[in-house]
């Protein structure tokens, strides 16, 4: 989230001083440098989700579905990472409305339906939900 937030104002300063193409430079290197943090957090997700839920819950069913949430949902840090960075440059440039068009269709008209739908309707339970968690990252 910081470094979404300082793609933010260095766009915002960037294109203030009329200087447009190092403010889409300085996108794509704030995006660079999330998705190498990204990724390090999938990993250390991915190899240590039992620990790290075991620090949240003692409750064997709780801490195996949160495990397999921090799995699922670390797969896509690194794309939820570039939007996070893409979102907020959105923002930096003065433009509040595609931000706010995309987490509503993509929040309010694909996810929650999808999560209803899978783990409702094809009985995947939590793990629907955690699937179209995945899948709005991933767009």
């Amino acid at each position: 989230m910081g470094l979404s937030n300082a793609a933010a104002t260095l766009v915002g300063q960037n294109l203030g001083a009329k200087n447009i193409e190092r403010a889409e430079r300085s996108v794509f290197v704030t995006a660079k440098f999330n998705v190498i943090y990204m990724l390090s957090i999938t990993v250390i997700s991915l190899l240590c989700a039992e620990s790290i839920m075991g620090f949240f819950t003692d409750d064997a069913i709780v801490h195996a579905i949160a495990v397999k949430a921090v799995r699922i949902l670390s797969v896509s840090f690194a794309f939820y990472g570039i939007g996070m960075v893409l979102i907020n440059a959105f923002n930096g440039a003065g433009d509040t409305k595609t931000p706010t068009w995309v987490n509503f269709f993509g929040f309010w008209l694909f996810q929650i339906p999808l999560a209803y739908v899978l783990a409702v309707y094809f009985n995947l339970g939590p793990l629907g939900v955690f699937i179209a968690i995945l899948q709005l990252k991933r767009l």
